[in-house]
């Protein structure tokens, strides 16, 4: 027997869907504590309701006693409040897969409501009353005093239900049955958080006599023109206002507009309208625009579109998909502020107010509907229910429910079939229903790339080859000569791309290159936007946050859900700021040779008008001159070179210019000064700097062995190997030497570990690699160290020859302080100058055999045994780069706290790197500490834990900072990329072993 939860239809009993709007009617909101009580199986829920009402009427079944009940918020989420636990998984069903029947231990929720209507709520003579649900995951069935009103799936999508012919002015009792499995759970696959509830709001709509029961806002734009068109459908019909229009018509009359300004991502202009009808009065917010495909490109008021987009779920560590409103704006503003223009609700429509904020701050939206079937993969798409035609029912009112509920608004400019749910006719059944409703937006559908019955061309993760294969419209044809056709002269969007997980994404600059060179290819949206680590504490009480597998899960997905842009905390990640500076609305190109510096408008729609431009001369770090630029209003697509001044200063060392385009003036989603876009150049240098007047004299050579070791300057060294045993009165805990191995990145390991690029790396015995000394000798003025380092069983290596030398730079100048100001982010005082005695490393590297695979890194690392906890460093900041993660650092000088130089990603893994270092200061409280210098710059890891350490930690918690210091001074790195979910580290960031020479200095701090 199938149940009503097993049941394929979508439900019994709910009203037909409609827009989301406001009225002045009233309403009610149910949302605050209610009672709740937790069953393992249905069977046992119904035995406890059946106990219940052994000895009363159908209607006292509802009893209001609390025995057994616990209080629970509505919105939430009961695994999220003690009951039960959370479960991750990506793509396989966490049940059988046997449609539509679920599991017999099928999570039951009871939830109960009693309340009381207010006094002057109208009754049931005036109206009726609806019960609305915005949305609960996965299936329920509603009753209100005994009498059941309906049973409800589709988990993202609002269910109204007629409530009035059962109210009570006093007591009503609102029961809603929650069932975690049901066959909504099939089409509900959808790489998140497995979280039961009622999870969205809950409300008591009045709809008076007469009231509008929908209403459909038709706004457009002719950009030929620059006339709207506006027509406003309703039932029942009434009057539209504008008033800033001056405009009044009829519902279903059409009026043309002149000189309308049109609503876009860019000037989200919005006219505040009211469809007043006998019965109330609606605030609509209309947005003119009109969206096309013109010439296989897609065209918004007639201008091509650029799409900087991120993919969103709803998420918080704390709440799950019940994301408060403050949350949600917050989001919205982020997005804003890191230059996105475009968001894909992945993989469901969002809580309505979200497209609210869209419209009123300004994204475009791809609407994607409550569908991804993605565990039939591993069955090779067998019984797939995107093809089944009993399924079709449910999946059209999927489609219908989010259409109806989204369509009045203007930032929504494609609605989006599902997600992964392969291809079959109930997909092509959704888009005939989306088109004869809605014609006048696009239709996007990843999952069948002969793109039948869409309107742009849509892929995941195709690597940088293949997207501008399609660029240039050459990609590998179709079958099928029509499809081809009509496909080939489609726009092209990355729906999914540059997998944001862990360290990275790597890639973006070459993804946007491309983007920014073929009209066909309209951008993409990185895969996504938040981490989903729930908050959590280890048995320590560390807090921490929990990803698949930290609830006793045995089938879960890992820390595969730990793919956003911002961690889950909302903090941005390097990954969001590498992005902002990838897709930044305005190309600043600075030749400070030349002295000038060409400005590009790469907005779709406005001009520079709302920017300020200002430009600054920097000399080793420190600002020596600045002022504003007069750029001109430039149109989209303009460019212009404008001279930079002279910066009037003969400073000596190595200079910097940089130009920063800023908000002239306050916006809904930042201030005015926000850095929207910057470019930087370098003028000359670098310099070799000296302390004026010092005298420089080669240390002696290295003095012969005795009990304290070999002594070279400030340093001494072991008799046997060479090895670097104290620096300046520190402790040398692991002497400098040359080091391949990094701990590895979620992109190193990729979806497959097997077939990782760290699997390789581990099957030739990186991470054990062995060092030999060939030989210890003085040569000159040098202690010469000869040395070899291979892995185990491997038949390749490296030869390295270290030469160590001294020289004594005069005497210290300056305090010796260098106490830190400011807030740890800033610069510190002192003028950088004082010396004392240096050591110096030459490091000679030379591959012997055939190395079969790259280099994670190449470079030096050693710790020292003193409380250094200040870093302060000339090169790239403030936040960690890498070869192909490098746009966001620009170079300048930076100081930060040890704690603060590493990135607590979720899944701990290789981090914190600093590029392009010419120097940096590690100082401890008591003001001494120790200088690098590089020649040349090289890349800087700092942390309180060894590498082995960082690579053993799955959750940040597990680091445990010691009173060891390890450094990594690196000469290379090997790239980055986005393999976690997509191509790995393109050629030009691959580290390959090669002849490599390189060296540092060590002295005091200055």
């Amino acid at each position: 027997m199938i149940t009503y939860y097993e049941d394929p239809s979508p439900g019994t009993g709910a009203l037909a869907p409609r827009a989301a709007f406001r009225s002045d009617a009233r309403t009610l909101s149910l949302n605050g504590e209610w009672d709740f009580r937790l069953f393992p199986t249905v069977a046992h829920a119904e035995a406890a309701e059946a106990s219940e009402a052994s000895e009363a009427s159908a209607a006292a079944e509802e009893t209001t006693e609390t025995d057994g009940w616990e209080p629970l918020p509505v919105p939430s989420h009961w695994a999220l409040r003690g009951h039960g636990a959370p479960q991750y998984t990506n793509i396989r069903f966490p049940f059988p897969v046997d449609p539509p029947r679920v599991p017999t231990e099928n999570p039951t929720g009871d939830h109960r409501l009693v309340f009381d209507l207010p006094d002057d709520w109208p009754g049931p003579d005036d109206g009726r009353t609806l019960l609305r649900f915005d949305g609960v995951e996965s299936c329920y069935r509603v009753r209100l005093n005994g009498q059941e009103l309906g049973t409800a799936k589709g988990s993202r999508l609002p269910h109204e239900f007629d409530a009035g012919p059962h109210l009570l002015r006093r007591g009503n009792v609102l029961s809603v049955r929650v069932h975690q499995w049901s066959s909504g759970s099939y089409v509900e696959d959808q790489d998140m958080w497995w979280l039961a509830g009622i999870f969205r709001g809950v409300t008591l709509l009045h709809r008076p006599e007469g009231a509008v029961r929908d209403v459909f806002v038709h706004a457009g734009y002719d950009h030929r023109t620059g006339h709207g068109t506006l027509r406003v459908d309703a039932d029942p019909g009434g009057r539209v206002t504008v008033p800033e229009l001056g405009l009044t018509l009829a519902t279903g009359e059409t009026a043309t507009v002149p000189g309308v300004r049109p609503w876009s991502a860019e000037a989200p202009r919005l006219y505040e309208a009211e469809l007043a009808t006998d019965a109330e009065c609606v605030p609509l917010r209309l947005g003119f625009r009109t969206v096309a495909v013109e010439d296989g490109v897609i065209t918004v008021n007639g201008r091509p579109l650029l799409l900087r987009g991120v993919n969103r779920h709803e998420f918080h560590p704390d709440h799950g998909r019940a994301v408060p409103y403050a949350t949600m704006r917050e989001d919205v503003a982020l997005m804003k502020r890191h230059n996105i223009n475009a968001v894909r609700t992945s993989h469901y429509p969002p809580d309505p107010a979200f497209l609210d904020l869209c419209d009123e701050f300004g994204l475009w939206v791809i609407d994607e509907a409550d569908l991804e079937t993605h565990g039939f993969i591993y069955g090779g798409w067998h019984g797939n229910l995107a093809d089944d035609p009993d399924w079709e029912e449910a999946l059209i009112d999927r489609a219908a429910r989010m259409v109806e509920r989204d369509k009045n608004h203007p930032s929504v400019i494609m609605w989006s079939l599902g997600n992964e749910s392969g291809t079959g006719r109930n997909l092509a059944a959704m888009s005939r229903w989306i088109r004869d409703r809605d014609p006048h937006r696009l239709i996007h559908y990843e999952g069948d790339w002969s793109c039948e019955h869409t309107d742009v061309y849509s892929r995941m993760y195709a690597s940088h080859e293949e997207v501008e294969a399609i660029g240039r419209r050459a990609e590998k044809p179709l079958d099928d000569p029509r499809l081809d056709a009509r496909r080939r002269a489609m726009p092209f969007i990355q729906c999914e791309y540059a997998h944001a997980m862990g360290n990275g994404p790597g890639g973006l600059t070459e993804y946007q290159r491309l983007f920014e060179t073929y009209e066909r290819l309209q951008g993409g949206f990185v895969w996504e936007w938040i981490d989903h680590g729930l908050r959590a504490r280890d048995a320590a009480g560390r807090p921490y946050f929990a990803y698949g597998g930290d609830f006793g899960e045995t089938q879960h997905d890992g820390n595969f859900c730990a793919d956003g842009l911002l961690f889950p905390d909302r903090t941005p990640s390097p990954g969001l700021l590498e992005y902002k500076k990838v897709v930044e609305p305005v190309g600043i190109a600075v030749d400070a040779a030349a002295r000038t510096v060409r400005v590009t408008n790469k907005y779709d729609v406005i001009d520079l008008t709302g920017l300020a431009f200002g430009w600054s001369s920097e000399v080793e770090g420190r600002r020596v001159a600045e002022g504003a630029l007069d750029v001109p209003p430039l149109a989209p697509g303009d460019s212009a070179e404008v001279a930079l001044p002279e910066p009037g200063t003969e400073t000596e060392g190595e200079e910097w210019w940089t130009v920063r385009a800023v908000l002239a003036a306050d916006t809904t989603w930042a201030p005015a000064g926000h850095e929207v876009a910057w470019g930087q150049a370098r003028a000359r240098g670098p310099a070799v700097r000296r302390t004026p007047g010092a005298r420089i004299a080669p240390v002696r050579a290295p003095e012969a062995a005795g009990p304290a070791g070999i002594t070279l300057g400030p340093a001494t060294f072991d008799p046997l190997d060479g090895s670097l045993r104290t620096l300046h009165g520190l402790r040398v805990a692991v002497p400098p030497r040359l080091n391949v191995w990094r701990a590895t990145t979620d992109n190193d390991r990729g979806p497959d570990e097997a077939k990782s690029l760290a699997a390789q790396w581990r099957r030739h015995a990186l991470d054990r690699m062995l060092h030999r000394c060939d030989g210890v000798t003085v040569d000159g003025d040098a202690l010469v160290v000869r040395a070899r380092v291979a892995p185990p069983g491997g038949f390749f290596g490296l030869t390295v020859v270290y030469r160590w030398t001294g020289e004594r730079t005069g005497e210290p100048t300056g305090d010796g302080t260098g106490e830190p100001t400011g807030d740890g982010t800033g610069e510190r005082t002192g003028d950088g100058t004082g010396d004392g005695t240096r050591l110096d490393l030459a490091v000679d590297i030379a591959p012997d055999g055939e190395w079969p695979c790259p280099l994670p890194r190449l470079g030096l690392t050693m710790a020292v045994r003193a409380p250094l906890d200040w870093i302060e460093w000339y090169g790239s900041g403030p936040g960690e780069s890498y070869p192909d993660t490098r746009r966001a650092a620009r170079i300048g000088r930076w100081a930060t706290t040890v704690d603060r130089f590493q990135t607590p990603y979720v899944f701990p893994q290789e981090n914190g790197s600093r590029g392009d270092v010419r120097w940096a200061e590690l100082r401890g409280p008591d003001g001494g500490g120790l200088r690098v210098e590089g020649r040349p710059a090289f890349a800087l890891t700092a942390r309180r834990w060894t590498t082995e350490q960082l690579e053993a930690a799955r959750h940040p918690a597990d680091l445990t900072p010691g009173d060891v210091l390890h450094l990594d001074l690196d000469v290379a790195h090997h790239g980055i990329g986005t393999a976690s979910c997509g191509p790995g580290v393109l050629a030009p960031y691959e580290l390959r072993a090669a002849r490599t020479r390189f060296g540092v200095g060590f002295t005091l701090p200055r």
